[in-house]
């Protein structure tokens, strides 16, 4: 091969050899963990490693610039060649303080949820019922639940739809406890038995079992 053919090839795939593999594996607002080139990395809004810089993210998505390139990558998503594509979806949850919390859909509206593996069903407090507009007074059958603080008396709904990543289950059993607690929608055993629930430190994986 003459040395200039060469030199013109190897001047095409340098940039293909020093693009930069990026994965998104979480996303919170104005921060995301991403997996570049194999190590995994939180980074906020603004922050750089390397040739990859988190532009901005929310709970739905992020725009990286990678390699001087704009990508917008929602959970999972990828950018280079490295990563194969899964068979089932991951959703990985950094811990917040002492909790860990899932970005998701009910009845087509966000809430954010606290996993709690220690409820049997989902849980919501009469304010958030509200504000999803659920008619658990109309619709609900008249429950009693247990908490930290004694028994509460509550309401026993069914919600139209839940929704978790790509995992959307519908007829999802829940319970609206009068008052204004939990302060968080209670994401309960009902819909976690559901995933593969993998526990390491900071960081709750939940595999799809579909």
């Amino acid at each position: 091969m003459p040395r200039s053919v060469f030199l013109l090839l190897l001047l095409l795939l340098m940039p293909v050899l020093a693009q930069a593999q990026v994965r998104v594996l979480a996303l919170f607002p104005d921060k995301a963990m991403l997996d570049i080139d194999g190590q995994r990395k939180v980074l906020s809004k603004g922050q750089r490693v390397g040739t990859v810089e988190l532009i901005e993210a929310n709970s739905q998505e992020a725009r990286v610039r990678v390699d001087g390139k704009v990508e917008t990558l929602r959970l999972g998503n990828s950018v280079g060649t490295r990563f194969a594509p899964r068979k089932k979806e991951e959703l990985r949850l950094l811990r917040q303080g002492d909790s860990f919390f899932a970005d998701g859909l009910i009845n087509g509206q966000p809430v954010r949820m606290l996993v709690d593996t220690g409820a049997t069903t989902v849980a919501l407090s009469e304010a958030q019922a509200r504000r999803l507009g659920i008619p658990y007074v109309l619709d609900g059958k008249d429950a009693v639940v247990r908490t930290a603080s004694g028994s509460s008396p509550a309401y026993r709904v069914k919600l139209d739809s839940l929704k978790l990543g790509n995992n959307t289950f519908h007829d999802v059993l829940a319970v609206v406890v009068q008052g204004d607690s939990p302060q968080f929608v209670l994401l309960g055993m009902n819909v976690l038995r559901r995933f593969d629930v993998d526990h390491r430190g900071e960081l709750m994986i939940l595999r799809s079992k579909r």
